[in-house]
This record gives structure tokens, C-alpha cells and sequence, in this order.
């Protein structure tokens, strides 16, 4: 009874639910909201729908009221369009949603018996925006907001967007986790959006959601789904998991110098994040990703073994989180701050403010921009002071003093810039018109621009910028010029555009975008819908079918052909003949030296830049050590090994006296500690140590090297020279025992398996030691 009772309370709620419904049906009229008459055409209704549409568009029509006009126009036009409601409209006053319940009543309601059921067209009329959660309401994307704002945004900074619509129970389960998550990461930096798929239905085709709720990241103009369960965690790590792994370096006591000097290189600013979390922050990350075409950032945890010379060296509080910037100075940061609860805020401002180099080089034009503003009025002036110097050690002088006064004269209207006049021609024949006295020096520039067209007005200095006292006095001099007078910067042109340095070659853009395309099918062949995949799937299977049948009608044919024409024996043999010479002859040319001998040079400290320092990217020099005694025995033996290997043009063979170079060769052995240990430099047997027969593949340009390990005359099978294998024959060899000395047999065995190394270095399989900077060769 009791039963039978609350199922009659059920019934009577519902039916005033449908009365409601339909009395608030009967107020709207279709005809009235779009300005058309009941016999006009679909022509003149679709023409109406437009002209409305445009007015009554939420992005452009700014009235409070728009949004519910909008929706009102959109449901119009929805019964108008379609015939069969447009009859049920005319007929009953209502499109056939909820008029005739009685008639319809079996489409609403099961019996009670089997459970409670509805419909969600039973309630659809055009007040759904009053049921949204506002807390959401803030988040809202339309199509045209997304295109124009949230995509190039989310090249800054990922986005997670919840897709959802009214009557979805789905998304009333998963709102306690959406509200307390997007809280969270928006405070963080990440964008919040949320599509409503009721109202904004090509936005959620276009972003490919079928169903809701939806979750999706977008990072980069890329759309990621999300697949797990809805719970904190795992949207946390769903957004970490948007942005790049290479982001934030981790640092440590043996690789923060080679971090930090890397400034010149990637002409950015260095970020060090000393803090107590084993892993990095969130935050972190995302700044990271916010900053990376102006900052480099590295992450030192401060309770890692490993890092208190780093905490030691820069005086870190290692119980509060410190950020330091560092630019041309790697002894000392340009700038700090400390604080128990880093901000976004804060750490914003402080990285804004510090995110150029006290002397960038201008790379391409984007930053020529951003450091040299076009003048827009007499008090936001900006003037560029621009060194055109060369690149390498010879203009090292030059480009320091010229770092001196820029550190020196910081002004807010004045920028010191330098660009490498090999790298920027065309921007550099513009300003010095291929005057003589500028031909291997360097000049500065004063200049401020005018438009974005190119057009500037400039001032050169009359003599080239060597770096001196005087010189940085006439530099002096012309910016005070500069400041009381308007007029001092009498020439004029226009400038082409930078050459874009750090852009990617062709190939290897190609390469990323078939990766992301791959990765996209990938996931979508798990993940989409399968009718999204039939053209792609029926284009895949198409292009299977081609081959195949290729491949059988051409196996057909050959066949055919060879009953035809049966070959004689002789034509047979002859053919086999030809084919083994071939590929002989082809294997026999791919490993054929291009000279007939192998050149090695003696490196001293003439041709130590050249053979070295200033290898072009790719090069590498292999350098023998050897004494006077055994210079002739090992170079002999040096030569049989490489000499396969002189047909690459990038590989240089030069050898290094050991009698009056040892200093340099220990010094770089050093960096080796882990491969090949030394002995303390006071054992008594310091100057003892035999490393003749040692070689050292070195690479200029990247400052790194391989060493070979002298082999050991006592194996049998012998040991493979590598960065790997050293153990203690080096201490024997520190005791001065002689087991290689005696006689040019075991003196040439040191060399024995070098080819081996070669293969591998070749391969790019050997351990590589990094050292700060090349030292002298005395």
C-alpha cells in the first residue's frame, strides 16, 4: 500500500511537471521570435535565422540578454526548419516534444514496476541556463573565443576543458572533483574551459567530443582526451603529462657549470630552482613551458647527495625555496628571490623582468622586436646599441669590453645588443655600406626604429670598436649626445628581416610532425569514435589492396615470362658473375679510403685552434700519444689501424708528444675519474706514468672526448679500447713496471684492436667526457 502510494506521488509530480512544460510551449512561438509568417518559406525562415543569428551572437552582441535570445532564435529556427515540427506547431501549438501526453504518455513512463524513467526532450524548453552551475559560468567557451584566444594561447600554457550539457548525470558525479582540480591548476597557470555541447555544438565537433562528460588538454594547438577516472590525482598527473619531458633540467654538483655556461650558446638567461621536494613542482613545470623561448631552467634539489658544493657555492637556505637567474656571470646570479610559498605571481614578475641577456644577440626578428620597440611617442623612446662583431676567440676581447660598459650603463631607454655579422649579412651591409675600415672588426651601432616596415634611423661610429678605454669614451659620448639631442641620429634606412639562426632545418620539422601525426592515430584507433576511423581506415586498407594486388599480377607475370624464356646455362653463369662483382665492387668502394695514405699531423700550439678548438660541428680530430722513443713504432702501427677510416672527410688523425705536452693531457684526463682513475699527484711515481699509445677522439665544437685504452699485452683475446673499460692496469703502468716498453712488438700492441674503437666511435656508442672549455696547449 505504502508502495502504491508514493508511485501515485510519482505519477502526480511528474504530471505537473508536463502541464508546466506544456504551458510554458504554449508561450513560445517560433513564427513571433524569428519575425516570419506562418506561410513563409523555408528560404525566408533560414534567411530570417541568419540575420538574427548574426545580431543575437553571445561573441558580438554584448546585452545581457543575449545569450537566452540566442538560444531562443536557435530553438525557432530548429522546429521551422524541420517540417514535421513545423505540422505538429501548427497543429497542436507545440513541435511534438511534450504536446499530447496522454498520447504519448508510453514514451515517458515504464511501469512502475520496472523503474522510474524520462526523457530528456520531456523538460526541453528554452530556460536551461537557469539549471547551470555558475562556477562554471566564468569558464564558458564559445567557437569563435576558442579559435581567435584559447588555441594561440595554448602555446603559452596547457588548457583542461570539461565538455557537458543539461540532464547529463554523468556530469553531476564528476563536479565535486571539476570544481576542487580546476581551483587548483588555474592557480597554477593552467587555463579552465568548459563547452557547453547544447549550445555550442561546433565547438564540441570540432573538438571531436561524441559524449559527455568529456575531459580534454590542449597544449600547443593539440587536442588530448583524458581516460582515466575522474579523481584528483590523476587529472594532476593528466596535465603534467601535456607538457614536454625537457622542460626543467635536473642539477647537480657535476653538471651545473656545463648548465650554466650553455648561455652562450642558447643566448638565454639560466633559471636555478633550489628547493626541498624530490620531484619538481607543478609550477615549475608550467613556468617552464610559459618562459621557454626566453629562459633555460634547471631544478636542484636541495637533500641530494650531490648538490651541497652547489648549495655551498651560491649560499642557498636550504629550508626555503630560492630561484636565481643567471646571465653572462656564471660566479654570481643576476638577480634572486626567496620566499616559503613561491606564487605564480612572483615568480612571474621576477622572471619578466630578467629575460634577456645584459648583451643578447639578436637571432631572429621576433627578438630584434622585443628588444628594440618601434617608437610609438616621444617619451617611450628606445635605442638600440648594436655591436657587429665576428664570431670566435679573436673577437672574445672585443665583445667583453663591450659587456662591460653595457653592464655598466643600464638605462631603461638604452638595450645592448651584438650580432655575428657572418650569420645576419644582409641586416649588417645595410648599416656599414661595405666601408673598408670595417672589413675584420668590429663596429657599433646606435639606431631606433621607426616602423615595422624596416625603417630606421642610426648613427655608426666613426672608427671600429677595438675595445679600448678611448673607445668606451666616445660611446659615452655619443649617448649623452643622444639624449639632449633629437637630431643626432642624422641616417636613415630600411632593414631586411633577421634570419631566423635557431630555426630547425626542414627535415627535421618534417620529422616531429609525421611523429605527432603518427601519435594521434595511434590514439585515436583506441580511443575515437570508429566512425571517425572508416576514412582512414578504408584509405589504409585501399592502399593494401593496390599492393597486393601488384605484387600477385606481378608474380604472375614473371612467372609467365620464365616459361616462356628459359635462360641458358651459360647466360645464367654470366649473370651470377656480374652480380657477385657488383655488389663486391660496392661493398669493396663504401669502405675504400679517398686517399692513398693517412695524414697526421703533429698537433702543437700553432695549429691547436685550427685542428681543435675551431673544428667545424661534426668534426673530430683522433690525436696519438706518444714519446720520441716510440713515436715511429706507434705511428706506424696508428696508420694501419685508421687508415680504413680516412675516407670520411670529417675525421682528422693528428698525434701529441707526450714529452712536452703531458700537463694538457692529464688535464683533460681528469674529467675521465670515473673511466680512467689518476693517481694523487704527489705519488712519487707522478712523472712515471706511461700513457703512450693512448687516443683521444676529440670533438671541438660540443668540448667532449673518447679515450682509447692502450691494450694490455698479457691478455690473450685482448680488451676493447673504450671510455668504459679502465681497471688498475693504469696503476700498474703509474708504478712504472715496463710491461709494454720492451721491444716494438709490444709497443705496436698497444694499438691492437684501435680499429674496433674506431667502429664504435663511428656508431656514436662510446662514453663522452664534456669539459668546460678546451685548455691551452703551452
Amino acid at each position: 500500500m505504502k508502495l502504491g502510494r508514493a508511485g501515485l506521488a510519482w505519477a502526480a509530480a511528474l504530471l505537473l511537471a508536463a502541464l508546466g512544460a506544456q504551458a510554458a510551449a504554449g508561450d513560445f512561438d517560433p513564427y513571433r521570435v524569428l519575425g516570419v509568417g506562418r506561410s513563409s518559406s523555408q528560404a525566408d525562415i533560414k534567411k530570417a535565422y541568419k540575420r538574427l543569428a548574426r545580431e543575437w551572437h553571445p561573441d558580438k552582441n554584448k546585452d545581457p540578454g543575449a545569450e537566452d535570445k540566442f538560444i531562443q532564435i536557435s530553438k525557432a529556427y530548429e522546429i521551422l526548419s524541420n517540417e514535421e515540427k513545423r505540422a505538429n506547431f501548427d497543429r497542436y501549438g507545440d513541435a511534438g516534444e511534450s504536446q499530447g501526453y496522454s498520447q504519448h504518455q508510453h514514451r515517458q513512463f515504464h511501469h512502475f514496476h520496472e523503474g522510474f524513467y524520462f526523457d530528456e526532450s520531456f523538460f526541453h524548453f528554452p530556460f536551461n541556463s537557469e539549471r547551470r552551475d555558475t562556477s562554471d559560468e566564468k569558464y564558458l567557451l564559445h567557437f569563435s573565443h576558442y579559435i581567435n584566444e584559447i588555441m594561440p594561447d595554448s602555446f603559452k600554457k596547457p588548457y583542461l576543458i570539461k565538455i557537458t550539457s543539461d540532464w547529463c548525470f554523468s556530469c553531476i558525479h564528476i563536479e565535486p572533483v571539476w570544481k576542487e582540480v580546476a581551483q587548483e591548476l588555474e592557480a597554477l597557470g593552467v587555463g579552465i574551459g568548459v563547452v557547453h555541447a547544447g549550445y555550442e555544438r561546433r565547438l564540441a565537433h570540432h573538438l571531436g567530443a561524441h559524449s559527455t562528460p568529456s575531459l580534454l588538454g590542449l597544449i600547443n594547438g593539440k587536442i588530448t582526451f583524458f581516460h582515466n577516472a575522474v579523481i584528483r590525482e590523476n587529472l594532476w598527473q593528466f596535465v603534467e603529462n601535456l607538457l614536454p619531458g625537457n622542460l626543467v633540467e635536473k642539477i647537480t654538483d657535476k653538471n651545473y657549470i656545463r648548465f650554466l655556461s650553455n648561455w652562450k650558446k642558447e643566448n638565454k638567461p639560466h633559471v636555478l630552482l633550489f628547493d626541498h621536494m624530490p620531484v619538481v613542482p607543478l609550477l615549475y613545470k608550467l613556468t617552464a613551458f610559459a618562459y621557454r623561448d626566453y629562459l633555460s631552467f634547471g631544478y636542484v634539489y636541495v637533500g641530494l647527495r650531490g648538490t651541497e658544493e652547489l648549495s655551498s657555492q651560491y649560499n642557498i637556505n636550504v629550508y626555503t625555496p630560492t630561484m636565481m637567474i643567471f646571465k653572462e656571470n656564471i660566479d654570481k646570479p643576476a638577480d634572486v628571490v626567496q620566499a616559503r610559498d613561491m606564487k605564480k605571481q612572483l615568480i612571474d614578475d621576477f622572471l619578466s623582468q630578467n629575460k634577456f641577456l645584459m648583451v643578447a644577440r639578436l637571432t631572429n626578428q621576433r627578438l630584434f622586436q622585443e628588444l628594440c620597440p618601434v617608437k610609438k611617442s616621444h617619451r617611450q623612446r628606445k635605442h638600440c646599441v648594436v655591436l657587429l662583431t665576428g664570431e670566435g676567440e679573436n673577437f672574445a676581447e672585443v665583445y667583453e669590453a663591450f659587456l662591460t660598459f653595457a653592464v655598466a650603463n643600464t638605462k631603461d631607454t638604452l638595450k645592448f645588443v651584438h650580432i655575428y655579422k657572418e650569420r645576419q649579412l644582409e641586416f649588417v651591409d645595410a648599416l656599414l655600406m661595405d666601408e673598408e675600415k670595417y672589413q675584420g672588426k668590429s663596429a657599433v651601432v646606435i639606431l631606433e626604429r621607426r616602423n615595422n616596415a624596416g625603417k630606421i634611423a642610426y648613427k655608426i661610429l666613426e672608427e671600429a670598436w677595438q675595445g679600448s678605454k678611448e673607445d668606451s669614451f666616445i660611446l659615452l659620448d655619443n649617448l649623452d649626445q643622444l639624449r639632449t639631442d633629437p637630431g643626432f641620429l642624422s641616417s636613415e634606412t630600411v632593414l631586411a628581416d633577421l634570419n631566423d639562426e635557431l630555426a630547425p632545418v626542414f627535415l627535421i620539422r618534417w620529422l616531429y610532425s609525421m611523429l605527432d601525426y603518427i601519435l594521434d592515430c595511434w590514439d585515436s584507433l583506441f580511443h575515437s569514435n570508429w566512425r571517425e576511423m572508416m576514412p582512414l581506415l578504408s584509405l589504409l586498407f585501399s592502399a593494401l589492396f593496390i599492393l597486393f594486388g601488384t605484387v600477385i599480377v606481378q608474380a604472375f607475370s614473371d612467372s609467365s615470362d620464365s616459361r616462356d624464356s628459359p635462360p641458358s646455362e651459360k647466360e645464367e653463369t654470366t649473370a651470377k658473375t656480374e652480380k657477385n662483382d657488383a655488389s663486391f665492387s660496392k661493398e669493396s668502394n663504401s669502405r675504400i679510403p679517398k686517399k692513398g695514405f693517412v695524414e697526421v699531423t703533429e698537433l702543437t700550439d700553432i695549429n691547436y685552434n685550427s685542428n681543435l678548438v675551431r673544428l667545424r660541428p661534426g668534426h673530430m680530430n683522433v690525436v696519438l700519444i706518444l714519446s720520441n722513443s716510440t713515436k715511429t713504432t706507434l705511428l706506424q702501427k696508428f696508420a694501419l689501424e685508421v687508415y680504413t677510416f680516412t675516407g670520411s672527410s670529417s675525421l682528422h688523425f693528428s698525434f701529441l708528444s707526450l714529452d712536452k705536452h703531458r700537463e694538457w693531457l692529464e688535464y683533460l684526463l681528469e674529467f675521465a675519474q670515473d673511466a680512467a682513475p689518476i693517481p694523487n699527484q704527489y705519488d712519487k711515481h707522478f712523472l712515471e706514468r706511461d700513457y703512450t699509445g693512448y687516443v683521444l677522439a676529440l670533438n671541438g665544437h660540443k668540448k667532449y672526448f673518447c679515450l682509447f685504452k692502450p691494450h694490455r699485452s698479457g691478455d690473450e683475446g685482448g680488451t676493447l679500447g673504450s671510455c668504459e673499460d679502465y681497471d688498475s692496469s693504469l696503476h700498474m703502468e703509474a708504478r712504472g713496471k715496463s710491461s709494454c716498453s720492451p721491444g716494438s712488438r709490444s709497443i705496436k700492441n698497444k694499438l691492437h684492436k684501435l680499429s674496433f674503437w674506431m667502429e664504435r666511435l663511428l656508431e656514436g656508442s662510446l662514453q663522452r667526457f664534456y669539459i668546460p672549455s678546451w685548455p691551452t696547449l703551452d
